[in-house]
């Protein structure tokens, strides 16, 4: 139209589309009945996506349970939730079957996983040894959440660091798989070690930073 201002009717199209916030995988492993439902339903700001079967006669002399005798139910297939970081960064929480009989699984969770949490129960630690050497044989950047059932932590983190023979740069932190902000805080530790490894830069973006 005529007399209109020229800048005015060039605005709309120098508006600039909203960027997507960028999205990461993340596993939750480690070994059967160390907390990795109860960490995705905690953490979730979504209704967690959850394949949980009862256990049944049919698991007896087959699962372990050995100081979780209270168990009813265990994933059989995988856990999924999600938690917004920032406005720039979204993450995918996979939480991985923790029965040996469905290990198998494990391969196909972990394609385009960015990294892991393994949780580690210190009643029974050795239910997660094979985490960590499946993230390890992968190179999967890992760390490790030690869940305190019932909030107890008895040993401190360089014990337990010793006891699973895990390097220095592999973070290892207390926490409480039922709390959000617990588990929130594992997952930033994640975080900062992959922005810590990744070469020439990485587009994760710490919060506040």
């Amino acid at each position: 139209m005529a007399g209109s201002d020229p800048a005015a009717r060039a605005a709309p199209a120098a508006c600039e589309a909203p960027v997507a916030p960028d999205t990461v995988k993340i596993l939750i492993a480690g070994g059967f009945g160390v907390g990795k439902t109860t960490m995705v339903g905690s953490v979730s700001e979504i209704a967690p996506l959850r394949t949980e079967e009862r256990l049944t006669e049919a698991g007896l002399g087959v699962d372990d349970l050995a100081g979780i005798e209270e168990k009813a139910a265990t994933t059989v297939a995988l856990d999924f939730g999600r938690i917004t970081i920032s406005d720039r960064l979204v993450l995918y929480l996979f939480g991985t079957p923790g029965q040996q009989r469905f290990w198998f699984m494990w391969n196909d969770l972990a394609v385009g996983a960015l990294g892991a949490v393994v949780l580690i129960d210190v009643r029974r630690p050795e239910s997660s040894f094979a985490a960590v050497d499946f993230f390890e044989r992968r190179g999967i950047p890992f760390v490790v959440g030690v869940n305190g059932f019932h909030g107890r932590h008895p040993y401190p983190p360089e014990e337990i660091r010793e006891s699973l023979a895990l390097p220095d740069h592999v973070p290892v932190l207390l926490c409480d798989a039922r709390e959000r902000g617990s588990s929130r805080d594992v997952l930033i530790a994640l975080l900062d070690r992959l922005i810590a490894e990744a070469e020439g830069g990485s587009q994760l973006t710490r919060p506040g930073r």
